[in-house]
């Protein structure tokens, strides 16, 4: 029955027609391209000599911010310090002419009190010694002046260099105009700071 079934297939064509649809594919031709194969991964092969390595890696994306602001920012930065320094600069130099004016001033005023109050006389001929500066200095008085000066009742005050013999009133008051002008003044009931007296003439 198979047979007169085949038969019968094959009077109609549709037998033949399976037959081709059965069939097959070509071989390709020679010098065709072969199918792509997936091989399996293996160690990554080394760039030839001079060539450039594929860059694949992704540029990154540019900042939002826009260009110069770093440049004026640091303009900024650099007026900024210049205009500090420029005022710490007029600062120390107001201060340097406040501090002159004011010496100026306090020595007119030391001269002003001290003007036609000095008891220096230019028959003095007994020194009086006395540490200032660094420096043993002296004065010269009268015996009178030596011993009202070594009991505190006369004291030694400078200006501009030269040392003047004054009395004690005066001379608190050119300490309080400038206090380094008072040069010396004792205090007699001061205990003595060695065995030497105060009114020994050397």
């Amino acid at each position: 029955m198979s047979d007169s079934l085949r038969d019968q297939l094959l009077k109609s064509g549709l037998v033949q027609k399976l037959k081709s649809e059965a069939r097959p594919a070509p071989k390709p031709a020679p010098g065709s391209h072969k199918p792509f194969t997936k091989h399996p991964p293996g160690p990554p092969s080394r760039p030839q000599q001079g060539a450039r390595p594929q860059q694949h890696a992704a540029k990154p994306q540019q900042s939002a911010r826009p260009a110069g602001v770093d440049e004026a920012d640091l303009a900024r930065a650099y007026a900024l310090r210049a205009r500090q320094e420029r005022e710490e600069r007029e600062r120390q130099q107001r201060e340097a002419e406040r501090a002159a004016r004011e010496k100026k001033e306090r020595k007119q005023k030391l001269a002003t009190l001290l003007d036609g109050k000095a008891l220096n006389s230019p028959d003095a001929d007994l020194p009086r010694h006395f540490p200032h500066g660094n420096k043993i200095r002296r004065v010269y008085c009268t015996a009178d002046q030596l011993a009202r000066l070594n009991h505190g009742e006369l004291a030694v005050v400078q200006l501009s260099g030269r040392y003047l013999l004054v009395d004690q009133a005066v001379a608190v008051q050119a300490k309080a105009i400038q206090e380094d002008a008072l040069v010396l003044l004792c205090d007699p009931n001061a205990p003595p700071e060695d065995d030497v007296p105060a009114d020994l003439v050397w």
